[in-house]
């Protein structure tokens, strides 16, 4: 997968994609994370990047040219904003609060592109007449933070994980919270026992069924807790509604 991001401050960047599991991909030639600082294109002396909005009002707005003269250097044309267009076009991404929030879900879709563009804004915006070389607005909370890079940082840790080799157990993905519409089950290693708080029973059986089930029961149990409103959109086999009547009647 190739991800270009678009910001006026790479520097930014440097701890999160120089370490740990995303240095490792990068190594491996499996994620291709190109940095693009969005002042390289500006064509005045001071390499100005925003400039004070029409009609008045606070703060600056981030202007079209550098930005749009970015996108074509990294092969985007403009386009009419499309949600999901052919995969094997380069694919904008504007990090954004007014976006789509970003959900396991939604990253998985996006994890089908092989070359991601995220544009990462600041102040209070960018020209509107950059969105028709936009293709999908993505938030990562309702919130609004000083920029676009922290959010970007957020959605390439996110489809990293989704990248085949990137995480060494491909099957640990499967067991991510949310993969499957449920919390994660509960995790425990050594030692058995740890200020005389032991390990439960069940992993300790050596019966592979039984560990499933039980881990089954605790990630029914933990969603009901921590987020019932997922419980409505699951899909839970008859089985796991069986188990999840017998769990509210103990809780």
């Amino acid at each position: 997968m190739r991800i270009d991001v678009l910001t006026i401050f790479p520097g930014m960047f440097e701890g999160p994609l120089t370490e740990s599991i995303i240095r490792k991909a990068r190594d491996k030639k499996l994620l291709d994370i190109r940095l693009h600082d969005i002042r390289s294109f500006t064509k005045d002396k001071h390499h100005c990047v925003d400039n004070r909005p029409f009609g008045g009002g606070p703060g600056m707005v981030m202007s079209p040219q550098p930005i749009i003269d970015a996108l074509s250097a990294v092969g985007v044309q403009a386009q009419a904003a499309k949600l999901w267009p052919a995969t094997n076009r380069p694919f904008v991404i504007f990090m954004s609060p007014q976006g789509a929030k970003l959900d396991q879900a939604l990253a998985k879709k996006l994890s089908k592109y092989r070359h991601l563009v995220l544009l990462c804004g600041r102040y209070e915006g960018v020209d509107e007449r950059v969105m028709k070389w936009v293709n999908q607005e993505v938030s990562i909370g309702d919130f609004v933070l000083t920029g676009g890079e922290l959010p970007a940082m957020v959605l390439i840790d996110c489809l990293a994980r989704f990248v085949p080799g990137v995480v060494k157990e491909a099957d640990s993905v499967k067991c991510d919270s949310f993969f499957n519409g449920l919390l994660d089950y509960p995790h425990y290693t050594r030692p058995e026992v740890y200020r005389r708080i032991k390990v439960p029973q069940e992993l300790l059986s050596g019966n592979h069924k039984f560990v499933d089930e039980w881990r089954r029961e605790q990630s029914l149990r933990a969603t009901l807790v921590k987020r019932p409103d997922l419980l409505k959109i699951a899909n839970l086999c008859a089985a796991d509604k069986e188990m999840l009547k017998k769990i509210k009647q103990t809780a």
